[in-house]
């Protein structure tokens, strides 16, 4: 029997922001029993502990289909796991990920856990050629005039690669109708694991969705990893207000699957190149649980 846990990341409600799987102990489990479990579960990724030892944690990320590089809804799930279980009181945590070492910073408040922040890979862009700007509108279920011209459409990743594609407005962004195999073609075409449409609502606040049928999600609730890589991209191109090279804002995501979640993202700067990206949010566990293989 395999011991699990069901938690809600990136907000402090159950049934809210993203749910995942967490496993703290499977260092006897084979690739095949991850992937199953993922599978029952059915979160859009469950975490799951190789090893522990020494102020580092090795892990593996399944979504209900396949294997995955990074998760940061999961990583949160997991630094929350971790320290409700008395494996973590704060001190230096490091996560060893296939996408390399992932530093987490525990904040507590009168000794409870309340928010677990990750400390995201090297921030990385790449231009999308100006043909695909029409396929994403057509992809999204809508026309390229409401693509906003004032942001960047670019794919960033700070863990995982995502295609980012700014609207004008809220209204436009929770009437989407996304045509998930286009969608997922485009993915592929890109190089990408979602598409990720996202709109301002005010000077460093943004709402979003996700879009990840390549990866077997057609629509995640909230997504740490694309929110840091977003958030870097955008103060990358100057576009969020910057105190001592630093830039913070918030993601909202998940209201269009009645999901609602937050997440807060620091970014730091060095000029125009973004050295840092820190991705943090709190989490509640909803249920615990046993399967056998």
């Amino acid at each position: 029997m395999i011991a699990y846990s069901e938690v809600w990341a990136f907000t402090p409600t159950p049934g809210q922001g993203n749910r995942a799987g967490v496993v703290l102990d499977a260092a006897a489990l084979s690739d095949a029993d991850m992937q199953g479990l993922a599978t029952f579960l059915e979160a859009p990724e469950t975490v799951f502990v190789i090893r522990r030892g020494d102020g580092r944690v090795r892990v593996r990320y399944f979504t209900p289909t396949q294997e995955v590089e990074f998760c940061g809804h999961a990583t949160v799930a997991l630094g929350l796991m971790l320290a409700q279980a008395g494996l973590w009181q704060g001190e230096a945590l490091e996560l060893e990920t296939l996408t390399g070492r992932v530093p987490l910073r525990l904040v507590s408040e009168a000794g409870v856990p309340v928010q677990v922040w990750m400390r995201q890979r090297r921030h990385e862009t790449r231009a999308v050629p100006p043909a695909y700007r029409h396929r994403l509108a057509e992809a999204l279920g809508i026309s390229d005039r409401m693509i906003h011209r004032g942001l960047p459409l670019a794919s960033a990743s700070s863990g995982l690669w995502s295609v980012f594609v700014p609207l004008l407005d809220p209204v436009i962004l929770d009437a989407l109708e996304p045509d998930f195999p286009a969608i997922e073609a485009l993915s592929v075409e890109l190089g990408v694991g979602s598409v990720y449409a996202y709109t301002p609502l005010g000077v460093n606040r943004f709402a979003a969705r996700d879009f990840a049928p390549l990866v077997g999600i057609p629509e995640d609730p909230v997504t740490g990893s694309a929110a840091g890589a977003v958030m870097g991209l955008l103060a990358h191109h100057g576009r969020l207000p910057v105190r001592g090279e630093r830039a913070c804002g918030v993601i909202y995501q998940g209201h269009a699957l009645g999901t609602p979640g937050e997440v807060e993202v620091e970014i730091e700067l060095e000029g125009t190149t973004v050295t840092g990206v820190h991705v943090g949010g709190c989490a509640v566990l909803d249920h615990e649980g046993h399967w056998r293989p």
